[in-house]
């Protein structure tokens, strides 16, 4: 970390997994250090982390580009690093090639799918999706699923696409401009649904 001068993160998870290689290796991270976070969330996270600084950290609303102004002013100044996961960040990792940022991403972390195979008898009413890994569990864990009565719900485009590749029927979508979080999709949907 001691050749990169700003830190983007992704998520909490990457947060958590950056700092502990950082505590495992000894290393402290420079006074003058800046992070950028793409979410609020996610910046107020990092206080666990670091002494919280307005001049070093910076959030977006909830992708990279939010934070386009804040890194345009430190491009040239500043090397950048993004822990990531297996899965990697592709919106933002094509965002920073792009606009041709001096970036690196380090692989910190590794995204598994759980072993469900003990809930193979249990059937559900929704099952809601937030990542293509979670349909890449789904039928890991049961090569032979069949949707029949059982609603599907989404939550974001890569998800949605995942989904309608594996021929399932999407009942449940977020966001949505009426309908920005899965909670309140969901909520949508019961009402409307309690009323047949």
């Amino acid at each position: 970390p001691d050749e990169y001068s700003a830190i983007i993160f992704t998520s909490k998870n990457s947060i958590d997994h950056f700092f502990r290689i950082c505590d495992e290796m000894r290393v402290k991270m420079s006074q003058d250090t800046k992070y950028f976070c793409l979410s609020e969330a996610i910046a107020n996270y990092l206080q666990k982390f670091i002494v919280y600084r307005k001049r070093k950290v910076f959030a977006g609303k909830r992708t990279i580009a939010d934070l386009k102004n804040q890194m345009n002013k430190h491009k040239a100044k500043e090397k950048f690093l993004m822990p990531v996961s297996n899965l990697g960040a592709k919106r933002t990792t094509d965002y920073l090639n792009e606009h041709e940022f001096d970036w690196k991403d380090a692989l910190m972390y590794r995204t598994v799918c759980s072993d469900l195979s003990d809930l193979s008898d249990v059937t559900y009413d929704v099952l809601v999706f937030f990542s293509p890994l979670g349909i890449n569990s789904l039928y890991e864990n049961f090569p032979d699923f069949k949707q029949k009565a059982t609603r599907i719900a989404v939550y974001g485009n890569s998800t949605k696409k995942s989904v309608l590749e594996h021929g399932l029927d999407i009942n449940i979508m977020a966001p949505a401009p009426d309908v920005p979080s899965m909670t309140m999709a969901l909520e949508k949907y019961l009402k409307v649904s309690n009323k047949k």
